[in-house]
């Protein structure tokens, strides 16, 4: 491999939802019950791949639960508040080797600013960045991985990807690249250091 192809949720940052609603009801649990019956996980899903949160607010019959989900995009820098402990500090590692990395990130259009007002290292960490929202791809498709690898004038065979969903490690891997399945940034280390990329 030659190119690092890291995703970026839960990989460099941590995402979780539940801190976008958790001050309305007093808790995570009540939250966590909010998600549940507005069915955030499958309405986020389709933000992912382009669809715009007010418009799929407007699916959800309680009003109080659709006003709550238009406005996530308001919230959304509630969920992503901190770094994933070490993964940053490989990626610089890498960086500073010479290896070119790349991201490709299942993320909504809308909220993918809201990342980079955050975190703006990630304009700067990669060469080519594929966001799912704007291409109106996901992964684990296939045409996702192949976007990534025409954009960046590389081969699949030449990438290695790093994701901590075993479906997107699959996809990768169906499309032609290698993948590892993230769990932590030792981990990552260690399988970084066996293949002589840091």
């Amino acid at each position: 491999m030659t190119h690092v192809v890291f995703d970026i949720g839960n990989v460099l940052i941590r995402w979780d939802p539940l801190h976008a609603f958790a001050d309305a009801f007093g808790g995570a649990e009540a939250a966590g019950a909010c998600l549940a019956r507005m069915g955030f996980a499958g309405l986020n899903a389709r933000a992912d791949r382009g669809a715009l949160f007010s418009e799929l607010a407007a699916e959800i019959a309680d009003e109080e639960d659709r006003a709550l989900f238009a406005s996530y995009p308001e919230r959304f820098h509630l969920t992503i508040a901190e770094r994933v402990p070490g993964s940053w500090e490989i990626l610089a590692r890498l960086k500073a080797a010479g290896v070119p990395l790349h991201a490709i990130t299942n993320w909504s259009e809308e909220t993918w600013p809201a990342a980079l007002a955050l975190y703006p290292a990630l304009a700067e960490s990669f060469g080519t960045i594929v966001v799912s929202g704007t291409e109106r791809m996901m992964k684990p498709e296939r045409a996702i991985f192949d976007l990534l690898c025409a954009r960046a004038g590389v081969a699949p065979g030449d990438c290695l990807f790093i994701d901590d969903s075993p479906k997107n490690v699959d996809g990768a891997r169906a499309a032609g690249m290698e993948a590892l399945l993230f769990t932590d940034a030792p981990a990552l280390e260690r399988d970084l250091t066996e293949r002589g990329l840091i």
